[in-house]
């Protein structure tokens, strides 16, 4: 089971979500928070999998919980699902460690996969969050990398260009006929070579520099 704590001042979108992830038989929503203080204290004591949060809360703001949350509960993830796409929210919240960021026009299948994404470890963004980093990062308002980037293999860059499409590892793997360890082994390198931790540092990178275009998450 992937146990979900809600946090969100509106408490008629709290049971609207509840009730939608409440239909997957492997989730179950252990709490629910009306203000950032409360949320924090919730995770401290339930040790929820997922942290569904709202950037804006009463007493303290979704950015102060993740940051205080990595340190106090590095085992919960935070997944925000918010009406803000401001600039200043969404830089904050990648340097705060923030797994995902969703828009809250999502659709309930993309909350749901999303959810399970972030629990397997997969970081997530909203395809136009996705647009917005990539353009900070273009621009510099998120840190480059100091060293060159060393050129990709082809096979690094059929890797890079199916992340970019939305494809996860076993899709990647059927795509290019090859097994998920050596797609693991792949984004292996392209992470060294870039400088980077994870899959969407990697691809918002690549799509910064003209590598590979992002696009609409494949079916």
């Amino acid at each position: 089971m992937i146990k979900i704590l809600l946090a969100d001042d509106h408490s008629l979108m709290r049971q609207g979500t509840r009730r939608s992830l409440e239909q997957c038989p492997d989730f179950e929503v252990v709490g629910e928070a009306d203000n950032g203080e409360q949320a924090l204290e919730m995770i401290k004591s339930l040790k929820p999998d997922i942290a569904l949060l709202d950037v804006r809360m009463p007493r303290m703001n979704g950015i102060e919980v993740v940051r205080q949350m990595r340190a106090c509960c590095p085992g919960t993830k935070a997944l925000m699902l918010t009406a803000y796409d401001d600039d200043d929210y969404i830089l904050a919240l990648m340097e705060a460690g923030a797994s995902g960021y969703l828009l809250k026009t999502v659709q309930t299948a993309e909350l749901v996969n999303s959810i399970r994404n972030v629990d397997s470890g997969e970081p997530v963004l909203d395809p136009a969050i996705a647009v917005k980093v990539a353009r900070l990062w273009a621009h510099g308002a998120v840190s480059a990398r100091n060293s060159p980037v060393e050129q990709l293999s082809p096979r690094e860059l059929s890797v890079l260009e199916l992340a970019a499409r939305g494809l996860r590892n076993k899709g990647i793997a059927q795509k290019l006929k090859l097994s998920i360890r050596t797609v693991e082994g792949h984004f292996n390198g392209i992470y060294a070579k870039f400088g980077v931790s994870g899959r969407t540092e990697a691809v918002l990178y690549a799509v910064s520099r003209g590598l590979v275009k992002l696009e609409q998450p494949a079916p």
